[in-house]
């Protein structure tokens, strides 16, 4: 931790030095990948991101070089003019000390101009530091496509590339396309052995995006492959084992942003956002309902998917029947479905997600009227919002009408269970839960104390045992001691 904090202030105080210091490092990090073969700790390279680069460093030192010449010139100005006025003023001034004045004057200006850096000059370092950066970047891929390798710094490399794709080259863009499409298809059957996280392979997606967009007049590359690759792995998806926060992104940078989409494929992300909201936390809910109201919004014709028709949609594409276990949102045929799925999440616990959801379905309804407020948010804020880290879970704060419902007699002859939250009361329940948790924390603690217990008892025989075999040896001693003196 140390030796990062140390290098992110030397990469962002590259004025102090500069730049020199920044190459060197950069060198020697980019060497210590190539020597380790790609095997060191992940916040090796995370480094890199605390660079910056310029754009225009000609134009941005120009303007610093008329600045510096306009000061100078107004400097010896107010030298020549307090000079005058001396002499006009104090004939008897010294020769002395004007050579003195003078001299102080230009030891200034020396001062100045000594920490101005040649644009030149700083452009060939960025260069040499860029060229490090991707020699690196691109190690990390090609050491990730192979099998049964272990990738601590694949993450940290599709993190940098992200950043600094709008600097690489156009030649190494094919290059670079391809390697992060093999990557995220390394789920697939023919991966050769790669079997990358769902995150990672999400964060390729991510990347490629971001290239695409960054260099769109100059790159002609059909983006279909990623974007099955995230219609398949929003299945795959595990709240537990995977990073909300990529999945956020990877919604926001490709389905969100951008231009209107395929109407087929808008249809299948729709379709397939609303079931995924059903079977996971809030945070992704919460997430996945932004987009889908973001692809409604874009794509108009797919808010026929709100009609509640007699078999299906009221619009159909190549394939008449919806298809929900497809692999390509384009042949999935989600046209002709309906999102039943709102009507399940309108009565969601959470209430921000039942207001959003109920809110979405009165969409098609609402299209020559006053739209229905819902909050204009990206998938990262709406993740970031209903995160369990950050807002904790709370019950609903409508009281419970118990007298709603009765019971009904015996003689009217249904048998039914009546909901616990009608038979209990909120307090009731609250504190139930604050109990039932306290006890676990107790429980994780009390099993946490036993094995500390039991390490401090095991250390403490070993030292009684040590203490024996030391007593016997000096017991030895002595008698040894003792026949030689007999």
């Amino acid at each position: 931790e140390l030796c990062c904090s140390a290098l992110k202030s030397i990469f962002s105080n590259e004025d102090k030095h500069g730049g020199e210091v920044t190459v060197e490092a950069v060198r020697l990090i980019t060497n210590s990948v190539k020597i380790h073969n790609c095997q060191l700790h992940p916040d090796s390279i995370e480094v890199f991101l605390s660079l910056t680069f310029d754009d225009d460093i000609g134009r941005s030192q120009s303007t610093a070089k008329e600045k510096g010449n306009k000061s100078k010139k107004r400097r010896w100005k107010q030298v020549n003019e307090e000079q005058k006025s001396m002499l006009g003023n104090d004939k008897k001034l010294s020769k002395k000390e004007l050579i003195a004045k003078t001299r102080h004057e230009v030891r200034e200006d020396l001062k100045v101009s000594s920490f101005a850096v040649d644009s030149a000059e700083r452009r060939r370092k960025q260069t040499e530091t860029l060229s490090a950066i991707f020699e690196t970047y691109f190690r990390i891929l090609k050491h990730s496509m192979e099998s049964d390798v272990s990738r601590s710094l694949l993450a940290g490399c599709l993190r940098g590339l992200a950043k600094f794709s709008h600097l690489l080259d156009l030649d190494f863009m094919s290059d670079l396309m391809g390697c992060l499409k093999k990557l995220a298809s390394s789920g697939d059957c023919d991966s050769n052995g790669i079997n990358l996280k769902v995150s990672e392979r999400m964060q390729c997606c991510i990347v490629a995006f971001k290239v695409m967009r960054n260099n769109f007049d100059a790159l002609n590359v059909d983006l279909q492959d990623f974007f099955i690759q995230l219609y398949n792995l929003l299945l795959e998806y595990r709240p537990q084992r995977d990073q909300g926060e990529v999945l956020a992104e990877a919604l926001k940078v490709m389905l969100c942003d951008g231009k209107q989409h395929d109407m087929q494929r808008a249809a299948a992300f729709i379709k397939r956002l609303a079931n995924f909201s059903l079977f996971f936390g809030d945070a992704e809910a919460y997430a996945a309902l932004v987009t889908l109201k973001v692809l409604l919004q874009k794509n108009s014709k797919c808010l026929n998917l709100l009609e509640n028709d007699a078999g299906g949609g009221s619009l159909s594409g190549l394939v008449v029947k919806y298809q929900p276990e497809a692999t390509d949102p384009n042949l999935s045929g989600a046209l002709a479905s309906v999102l039943w799925d709102l009507s399940l999440l309108s009565k969601h616990y959470n209430k921000t997600i039942a207001s959003m959801a109920s809110s979405i379905s009165t969409m098609s309804t609402v299209q020559t009227q006053t739209p229905a407020f819902i909050p204009n948010i990206s998938p990262q804020q709406a993740f970031r919002e209903l995160s369990f880290g950050q807002e904790p879970f709370k019950l609903s704060e409508k009281p419970l009408n118990l007298k709603k419902r009765k019971i009904r007699s015996q003689s009217c002859g249904s048998s039914f269970l009546l909901p616990c939250m009608d038979m209990a009361n909120e307090n009731d329940l609250m504190s139930k839960f604050q109990s039932h948790f306290t006890a676990v924390r107790k429980f994780k603690e009390n099993e946490r104390l036993r094995i500390e217990l039991n390490k401090a008892k095991a250390s403490l025989d070993l030292y009684e045992e040590y203490r024996k075999s030391e007593g016997l040896k000096k017991e030895k001693r002595r008698k040894l001691i003792e026949i030689e003196k007999k």
